[in-house]
């Protein structure tokens, strides 16, 4: 069996090809619909109007909804995949072997393509708190050509410079700018959500109008949860406007993969008014008066064992019921000849859930502003962050585990957040941040206190250093809190309500967006150095660990995979998610190590029985020769793994 190569251009080493997977759906249920071209498989139209009938298909430009300059590029933007990867970095995270959070440095738009093979429908929660449209520049120029390259130069890991075009209202795309950086974001985004998942995005009054359109075309009207809105200062304590108001309020925008599988946890009872002054083992209690005079319903009557006094009160509860309540020790009677009965209610008999409303009240940004001070060892390093306990709120009444994204990072507040929650209810929540290393300029005296502390921690100027190092002092600051809970083998432990051991995770994984691993063909015109060059398919510099975890973005594995590793044959072979992929990137491969290597692949398969197929990797400039290769690939297919590839 031949060892099937996997090149630069291949599907294997490129991220989801969602144009591709779009034109198989449609293929699967309409055979008829899909033809070819020059350019390969095409939709044709006509056959499309037959089956749907002309009236529901149309391509006017006067259609309602939500039309701007660039959509159709923009979108185009979403469906190129990306030939990037994430490259690990252990040394600069937290807990590494262990946590489940992932920390990711680089242009969201080329990293949320990198995630739709591993986390394709697999996030609860998302929550973006994306730039408001001030009129400033934006740090996004997305280059339809290369975006890696673009986003190389944007944070002068490359020579050059990349152009941030102006957003001003003058230029006359104020809004038109916005859009363009928005839409295939929020497009792949929606790829990533489950199908009970949920997307929160922050947003002011300047773009409120359009976001709810935009949402209308990427989720579809009928997604709309609900609009939350947040009181950001208490009082009229900013500037007001020309007309004398002062803003202090901002929404969150709510919408759902799919509003029939959604459904929100509620906020649960904090069990204020409740108490147990008579210990009763059904729990804590509170008064229920049972007079309810004047309106129509059934005379009861109620007598108090204990003194024979009675009371007689219109209610709808039925005289067996009350009788009941009295034999159960439910009925709280006067001291006095008075008062009047009352029912006790636990709080255990109500639903946990409360209901929800939209306005989510105070979540004042000055005190957040100020915990970070704190937190920044009295350093100004970021301005006006959103609230962790807003953050938290959200997280709290959606989920109690699952994957939350925010793939605009910032501060690094919804890693706090997260982090703080599991904390506070025993959730088991996992994290994945996404942050453009944007440079911090000192000359800026708006960045100047925040390149000044990167300066302090010896770390490069930018913003995902400082989203880093919230999150490492958020977790010691949380670990420190709860330090007299359980500990277990060395991370921080305690029982639910559920009475079940939980840990919390106050770790991170970091990756960085950098180009593939694998070598593109790029001639220079010398054709036998191009030779020469391309021997090595794989990119020098790169370590084994980049591409072991360039090949589970590109096969589909999570980032935060358990990855064990033997020694076989004197080969190093990594076993990942329990045998799915088993990989050996020896840089040496001889006729004579080919049957060892594989029968002891073949025997480590065997014990792991991994369920589905298994993929086996190797270096293809390893193999001494062809005989090698087709022997340890023969051997392999004898033993049940069948997909043997070469890098």
């Amino acid at each position: 069996m031949p060892i099937e190569k996997i090149e630069s251009t291949c599907a294997q080493a490129q991220s989801a090809n969602i144009l591709a997977d779009n034109i198989a759906k449609l293929k699967a249920l309409f055979p008829e619909l899909v033809t070819e071209n020059t350019a390969g498989a095409a939709i044709n139209v006509d056959v499309l109007k037959a089956l749907v009938g002309d009236a529901t298909v149309t391509d006017a430009d006067e259609k309602y909804g939500l039309n701007w300059h660039g959509k159709r590029r923009a979108r185009q933007l979403a469906l190129t995949p990306s030939t990037g990867t994430l490259r690990p970095c252990p040394d600069e995270s937290v807990d590494w072997d262990t946590t489940q959070n992932l920390m990711i440095e680089g242009d969201n738009l080329e990293v949320l393509k990198l995630l739709q093979k591993s986390y394709s429908g697999k996030v609860k929660l998302i929550y973006i708190d994306p730039p408001y449209n001030t009129g400033k520049d934006f740090v996004y120029p997305d280059n339809f050509q290369d975006n890696i390259k673009n986003y190389l130069e944007l944070t002068g890991q490359v020579e050059g410079g990349a152009k941030i075009s102006s957003n001003t209202e003058s230029s006359g795309r104020f809004h038109t700018d916005w859009l363009n950086m928005m839409y295939p974001r929020l497009k792949l985004a929606r790829n990533l959500l489950r199908e009970d998942g949920v997307i929160f995005i922050s947003i002011d009054d300047g773009e409120l109008g359009e976001l709810r359109l935009l949402c209308d075309d990427v989720f579809g009207e009928n997604n709309l949860v609900c609009l939350f809105s947040w009181q950001t200062m208490k009082g009229a304590q900013g500037m007001p406007t020309r007309n004398m108001v002062v803003p202090n309020t901002e929404y969150i925008y709510v919408c759902a993969k799919n509003i029939n599988a959604f459904r929100f946890l509620g906020l649960v009872r904090d069990g204020v008014g409740f108490s147990n002054p008579d210990n009763d083992l059904r729990g804590v209690w509170k008064r229920q008066y049972l007079q309810r005079l004047g309106q129509g319903l059934p005379v009861r009557h109620i007598r108090n064992p204990a003194n024979g006094q009675e009371w007689s009160f219109e209610t709808p509860y039925a005289q067996e019921k009350i009788n009941e309540w009295i034999k159960d020790d439910r009925i709280i009677f006067p001291q006095s000849g008075d008062g009047y009965p009352a029912r006790k209610e636990f709080l255990s008999e109500y639903d946990n859930a409360q209901q929800l409303v939209t306005s989510l009240g105070l979540y004042p940004t000055k005190s957040t502003t100020e915990k970070l001070y704190e937190l920044f060892d009295h350093e100004k390093v970021f301005s006006n962050p959103k609230p962790d306990t807003l953050i938290a709120t959200l997280m709290a009444f959606t989920l109690q585990d699952g994957i939350v994204l925010d793939f605009f990072a910032g501060s690094g507040t919804t890693g706090h957040a997260v982090m703080a929650q599991n904390a506070a209810d025993g959730g088991s929540r996992r994290y994945v941040l996404v942050q453009l290393p944007e440079p911090l300029d000192p000359a800026n005296k708006d960045q100047k206190t925040a390149a000044n502390f990167c300066d302090q921690l010896n770390k490069p100027r930018t913003i995902a250093e400082l989203t880093k190092e919230r999150l490492r002092r958020a977790a010691t600051k949380i670990r420190a809190a709860n330090a007299d809970r359980t500990c277990v083998t060395g991370q921080l432990a305690f029982e639910d309500s559920a009475q079940k051991l939980s840990t919390l995770d106050l770790g991170f994984r970091v990756f960085k967006l950098d180009t593939s691993n694998i070598r593109a063909w790029q001639p220079t015109g010398n054709l036998t150095q191009d030779l020469v060059d391309n021997v090595q398919h794989l990119q020098t510099g790169r370590s084994d660990d980049d591409v072991l975890y360039e090949l589970l973005l590109k096969l589909g594995l999570d980032l935060c995979v358990p990855i064990e590793t033997r020694s076989i044959a004197g080969k190093a072979v990594h076993g990942i998610g329990a045998g799915v992929l088993l990989v050996c990137l020896d840089a040496s491969i001889g006729v004579a190590d080919a049957e060892g290597l594989a029968l002891g692949m073949a025997d480590w398969h065997k014990e792991l029985a991994p369920v589905g197929d298994t993929t086996a990797v190797f270096r293809d400039s390893a193999f001494e020769n062809d005989v090698a290769k087709s022997n340890l690939a023969a051997i392999l297919e004898q033993h049940g793994i069948k997909q043997v590839r070469s890098l």
